[in-house]
This record gives C-alpha cells, structure tokens and sequence, in this order.
C-alpha cells in the first residue's frame, strides 16, 4: 500500500487560523457541541455508548466529526465529550476481537439486523483519528484483533447493502493500520474487501446515468456516490493500476456533465437528480465528496482534487447550515428562493430543505459534523521525500518533520484566502534544511506570482503544483498571489453562475425566517425572500 503521491498528517499537526478557527469554533458552539442535549439518537441512551437505542450509523457519524472537532480546537471539554464513545468502543471489544453494539438498533428499514458491516467502518475512523491525535498505544492493537475477526468472517459474513457500496471506507483503515505494523494478513484482508465492495471504477468508467434517477439504485444514491468517487483511489493504492485514476476523472467529468452544479456538487435529492439547478444536494453528500476528495488528493497528488474539494468547502458547505451552527437543511438548492414544506420535483419530503434539527431524515444531522474538521486536517499533507505540499490556503498552522532528518518545521498560512488573493506562509525551523514545497496553483488562476523573502521567484506547474526545493532557513517568507478574476459559467438551459476564484457569487436576497417548530434550542425554520430575486 505505497502507492500514493502524500501522506496525510496525523490530526492535530494543522490548527486552523483567522477566519476557519473561528468556524470551527461556531461550530462547536452550536449543534456539533451539544447535539447530545438535544437529539435522543445521540445522546445517553445511545448503543455505542451502552445505551439500548439507535446503535448504527448516528453515533459514529457524530464523533467522525465531534472527535477531530475536539481535538483541533484542543477544547478540553469536547475532548472529553469524544473520548467517551471512544473509550467506551475499546472496552467493548471481545474475546474473537469483535466490538460495539450487541444488536442493531436504528430506524433504517433497509438494514440486516442479523449482521452489518458499516456503522463499524465508521467508528474504526474515529479510532485512527484519536490514535492519531493522543498517541493512544491502545488503538494498534485493538485494529490488529478486530481486523482478524473480520478476516475470519469475511467470506461467511460477506459485505451487503451499504458496507458493499461503502467498502472502501473499511480500506482506509486497513491502510492506516498497515502502514504501522505491516502485518502480512491486512493486504489479504484488503484484496477480499476491495473485491466485495461495489465495483465503482467500472461504474465511473461506463457511467450509464445520463438522466435524472427515478428509482432506486445503490450506484446512484447520491451519498453512496460521494463516497464512491474515492474507491478507485483506493483501489489504485493497492495496487497501482493507472486505470484506476482514468476511471475516477472519467467518472467526475460525467457527474458533472450529467448531474454537476454551480457550487461543485452533483445533485442528489436521495438519487442523482440531473442539472437543474432547483434539483437538491443532500448535506450527507457535501462532507462526503470532501472527505473523497482528500483521500484523491492525497492518493493521485493532483492540484484538480484540490480545486474541487476548495469549490465545495467554500459554496456547497456553508450554504446548507446556519451560519451559527443551529440548523441545517438535508437539501439545498442552488437556485433556492424560498425553504418551505412544501412539495418539489425530487424523492426527498416536504420538508427536505427546511433549517431545522433533523429535516427529512436524521443522517446529515449526524453526519454534518465532518466536513470543516477534516478539511482543515488535509489543508497540508506530506510528500515522499519529506517535503510539504499545500492543498488548500484557508489560514492555518502547521507542524511537521521535513527533510532526511529530524528537522521540525512550523508553517504559519495567513492572507484571508479565498476572500483574498495574496497568501502568507511564515516558516519556523528548527534548524537549516532543504526540503520541497508544493503549493497548488488553482486551474482558474492564470498568472501566479510567486515571492520568497521579497525575491520573485518563477513558477512552472506540474499536476496543478508548483514545487521549490531549497534548503530553507528559520524566518523565511513565501508569498504566493494568486490574481482572481470574474467569471461566468454558463449551465442548464443557458443559466449563468458567477465566480471569482474559489467562490461562487449569490444574490443576498433578503430573508425573513419563520418559526416552523420551536425546541429548547435547535428550532426548524421556514425561510421567505424579503426582496427581489
């Protein structure tokens, strides 16, 4: 499993800056802080805590985003909060190296209760990130014995439903684990899962889904798809087949012709919906495709995955969720004049784009909670031959080991990127070295400038990053411009949207937001224009 351009950095190395703590910090002070209050299907009585209620996917999908939350913030109650069903997973574990929940509770109709994979391939990602971020020696050996057990079940017990779809998920762990004890029987294990899960390189390749879905499909779930998009990734890591990375850039190019939107989503109002723009996108799918993303950019190391993964950080993600963190839509649209209960051309309820607590179904209420933590934990990653690569600018400060040796660097990205256009990285070195920094040049930047210590420096592109190598001393100063201009885009049936690099522009309709369904604190809201559109 070397075959990747990066590697990721452990949680905790990159801490957000400026602009993105303070999001991360609005965050923490509304749902993601304190769903647990106020949403019974994550709180006490939860199974992966020792409850006896909801013990599939929701309580997973809440620490997959309140864990790496936590630790970011380095908020010693949240810290606390996450490491409860951490530790409560840990001492679950039995003899055959199983763990969690006895039985499956959860109101998902469609899932085995004689046995499921998934919700474990959740919960096994907020174990390497708490392995990562408190070098816990509890984690590695835990994995070790839960992965033989699987190993053991594997082909009795084979991947079904969503873990078949979801497959690669359960990969990323194996990988991470791997990575750290080479144990032989792990790239057994990972050849088995890679061959149960859903076949998503023939499905990005051949891409028969031209038109809206009207039916149900697990290849067109537009959650399954999101998470779908990093699996010939994956796949391609194991075994370093190029058809794997063809087929994935074949598949996005597709999505987004077929079903592609002004913010850098495709729709999905539950299946993949076509390119009407009043067509929803379920929040689940947004934190999903970032996540997939990540995994892109640090597998293939190209500055397009970057470019995406910007365009939906930026647009899709903070459309859909209060800006004070208190309410969240399950559907957004990109042409959204009003949020109302009331019927609309997609498979979703009624209520599907209200704001409220849990909007047509539960998932994005636990879900959402990923999606700015884990992009803040993959701004920078490591390349092979211990050097930096920058996959996106938003302020932050990161800590690494560089060069042949043990040199500590510390970077500092400040310049309000992207409602800016000038980016300042101020290293901190322990000590002389040379090492390589990759920053990516966006595709719609067309004249990067870029300056170290007020010297201007030429810049030549490979993949969608420029490299300088050096040998860097303690105080140095990049500053790397990145000109934006404005553009337009024309889509469905002629529409135009409006962007300037990174971001996406949207008329600031007045709103005026009506009480729908009042609670303690996370209340549902209808919103009405209060002014022209």
């Amino acid at each position: 499993m070397k075959h990747t351009a990066f590697q990721a950095l452990p949680l905790g190395a990159i801490k957000p800056a400026g602009w993105l703590h303070d999001q991360l910090r609005i965050q923490a002070d509304g749902l993601t802080g304190h769903l647990e209050e106020h949403w019974a299907d994550v709180g006490p009585n939860n199974g992966w805590i020792g409850g006896t209620g909801e013990s599939w996917e929701r309580g997973p999908y809440y620490v997959d985003g309140l864990l790496p939350l936590a630790y970011l913030l380095e908020d010693e109650a949240l810290i606390v909060k996450a490491n409860r069903w951490v530790e409560w997973s840990l001492a679950s574990q039995r003899e055959d190296g199983s763990f969690g929940p006895e039985r499956i509770e959860t109101v998902n109709n469609d899932v085995s209760r004689e046995y499921d994979w998934w919700h474990y391939m959740i919960m096994l990602k907020v174990l390497t990130q708490y392995a990562e971020a408190s070098q816990d020696a509890r984690v590695e050996p835990f994995l070790s014995r839960y992965f033989r057990y699987v190993h053991r079940n594997i082909v009795e017990k084979p991947l079904k439903g969503w873990a078949q779809a979801r497959g690669m998920e359960m990969l990323l762990s194996i990988e991470w684990l791997h990575e750290r004890t080479q144990e032989p029987f792990l790239l057994e294990l990972a050849e088995i899962i890679a061959q149960q899960t859903t076949d998503w390189t023939r499905v990005f390749h051949d891409f028969p889904f031209w038109r809206k879905v009207e039916q149900w499909d697990w290849k067109t779930h537009v959650v399954n798809v999101a998470m779908g998009t990093k699996a010939p990734a994956v796949r391609y890591a194991l075994t370093g087949d190029e058809r794997e990375r063809a087929a994935i850039h074949r598949g996005i190019d597709s999505l987004m012709t077929y079903h592609g939107q002004a913010h850098g989503m495709f729709s999905g109002d539950e299946w993949l919906s076509g390119t009407h723009p009043s067509q929803g996108v379920e929040l689940c799918a947004v934190v999903e495709y970032m996540f997939s993303l990540e995994q892109l950019t640090r597998i293939f190391g190209e500055g397009r995955f970057g470019d995406i993964l910007e365009h939906v950080a930026f647009n899709a993600l903070p459309a859909t969720i209060a800006k004070d963190w208190t309410s969240h839509q399950y559907d957004q649209q990109v042409n959204q004049v009003m949020c109302n209960v009331a019927p609309r051309n997609w498979s979703n309820s009624a209520d599907a784009n209200l704001f409220g607590l849990e909007p047509n179904f539960g998932c994005c209420t636990a879900n959402m909670h990923q999606g700015w933590p884990k992009f803040v934990s993959h701004l920078w990653m490591k390349d092979r031959d211990g050097g930096l690569a920058a996959v996106s600018y938003a302020p932050s400060i990161i800590n690494a080991k560089v060069g042949a040796g043990n040199a500590q660097a510390e970077i500092t990205v400040s310049g309000g990127y992207p409602f800016r256009e000038s980016v300042e990285m101020a290293i901190q070195l322990s000590e002389k070295v040379e090492f390589g920094i990759s920053m990516r040049i966006p595709a719609w930047c067309e004249a990067p400038v870029l300056s170290i210590n007020g010297e201007k420096l030429e810049l030549h592109a490979a993949n969608g990053y420029a490299k300088v190598v050096r040998e860097w001393k303690d105080g140095d100063k990049l500053t790397l411009h990145l000109p934006m201009t404005v553009r337009t885009v024309t889509r469905n049936l002629l529409a135009v949207s409006v962007e300037r690099g990174p971001l996406v522009y949207a008329l600031p309709v007045k709103e005026n937001w009506q009480l729908v369904k009042p609670r303690a604190r996370f209340h549902d809201w209808e919103i009405y224009p209060q002014s022209p559109w």
